[in-house]
């Protein structure tokens, strides 16, 4: 067998389903009621799990070390599939917990940290009966050590050779250190903060279900044409995008001449400096109507951006512009209404000796901008989206808003935001 499982150790519930959809979305076919999470919201953590994933393979991590028989009743009846019962406890704790289990028709995963002969216990804990042996490097020695669970490859590997049921290890496994743990003979894949900490949630899942081999029956969303997309982004506001990118994408500093305007569109860059505004004005000419001019300007407090400029871009159908620099003549811009974001305003321009690139990677507020990624831009601030994720992140915004509403709903009804989160 072959198992990728995620651990849920998050404090939030509500945390706890978004990182599980992404994982699961990916691939990931085993999900574990972190430590954390149980015990900042009991069981009520795994049957919240349970009711919005109902195929997927739950382990408790309850780290039980007493009462055996009664954490795993818990569990259980709350849709635990496996419950994890810590290694250094009693025999007859093992022994309860797997009678528990055999009357619920669940599994006992026993978690050998803190075991001085690891081999040893593992060979007694098999012949107790359990179903899995897990190798486990703590998080605090991961801190504090520096180690993760692939440096002890040794150890690891007489483990697996000693006993005849799955041996699952967890602690620190990346993309890198997977195909090691592969070869040492790992059936379970633990992963913690590779995914949960993940830029993107889903595609590295998907990775990591192909390096271990773990079929995926992952059905095809047929995308949106890219106009789809850029409307479905200008209908939400820049801080769910920011959510759905885990705070990534979000320009610093950077604020409308205009408010309460919303756009988005596709961005055409320029990279010009020292106050020339030569490319800025050709960009115009040459961006595609609806396309957002995006300007490196290397955040000088120069303008090179005015009423003319806008005249010219509101003629040639270009959506908004944005410059990690300075513009001139916001009076007359915010009279005409056109989408403008900038560092500053200035009265003083620079001229247009015509220097700097066009269509090329920038850096502008601290973000990278690629031609034709999406530029999301509205009263709060300026967010730009990688195309080649935009379906991707576009979804997840919109599961970011339906939580908005569930939230509002809930405070509405009186519940306070502090209660709605477990906090």
């Amino acid at each position: 067998m072959r198992a990728l499982q995620v651990a849920l150790d998050v404090m939030s519930v509500e945390d706890a389903l978004t990182v599980a959809e992404e994982a699961v979305a990916g691939g990931v076919n085993w999900l574990e009621v972190g430590t954390p999470l149980i015990k900042n919201h009991g069981m009520v953590a795994v049957k919240k799990l349970r009711a919005a994933f109902p195929k997927s393979v739950l382990v408790a991590d309850l780290k039980t070390m007493d009462a055996g028989d009664i954490e795993v009743e818990m569990a259980a009846k709350n849709g635990a599939d496996v419950v994890v019962v810590l290694g250094v406890a009693p025999d007859l704790t093992f022994k309860r917990a797997l009678n528990q289990a055999a009357a619920h028709n669940i599994k006992i995963m026993a978690d050998l940290i803190g075991v001085d002969n690891p081999v040893g216990r593992a060979k007694e804990l098999e012949a107790l009966g359990v179903d899995y042996l897990l190798v486990h490097t703590p998080l605090d020695v991961q801190r504090v050590m520096l180690e993760a669970v692939d440096s002890g490859l040794d150890d690891l590997k007489e483990i697996v050779g000693a006993v005849d049921i799955p041996v699952a290890a967890a602690g620190g496994i990346t993309l890198e250190t997977a195909p090691v743990l592969l070869t040492a003979g790992v059936s379970i894949f633990i992963v913690g903060r590779a995914l949960t900490k993940a830029k993107d949630v889903t595609g590295t899942a998907s990775r990591l279900c192909e390096i271990i081999g773990v079929e995926t029956k992952i059905e095809k969303r047929a995308e949106p044409s890219i106009d789809e997309i850029i409307a479905g982004f200008e209908s939400l506001p820049t801080p769910f995008i920011s959510d759905a990118m885990k705070r990534f994408g979000a320009m610093q500093g950077l604020r409308p001449v205009v408010k309460g305007k919303r756009v988005a569109g596709p961005a055409y860059t320029v990279k010009t400096l020292g106050g020339d505004w030569g490319k800025v004005v050709k960009a115009v000419d040459l961006a595609s109507p609806g396309d957002v001019i995006v300007v490196d300007a290397q955040g000088m407090d120069v303008a090179v951006w005015g009423e003319l400029a806008t005249l010219s871009a509101i003629k040639r159908g270009v959506k908004a512009v944005v410059i990690d620099g300075g513009i001139r003549d916001a009076d007359d811009i915010l009279e005409l209404g056109f989408p403008l974001w900038s560092r500053t305003v200035t009265p003083n321009a620079g001229e247009p000796h015509g220097h700097g690139r066009l269509q090329e990677l920038i850096a502008c507020a601290g973000q990278p901008v690629s031609p034709g990624d999406i530029v999301v831009a509205d009263e709060v601030g300026v967010v730009v989206v990688p195309r080649e994720q935009a379906y991707e992140i576009l979804r997840k915004a919109m599961e970011v808003s339906a939580k908005e509403k569930r939230y509002k709903k809930g405070i509405a009804e009186g519940k306070t935001l502090s209660e709605i989160f477990g906090l």
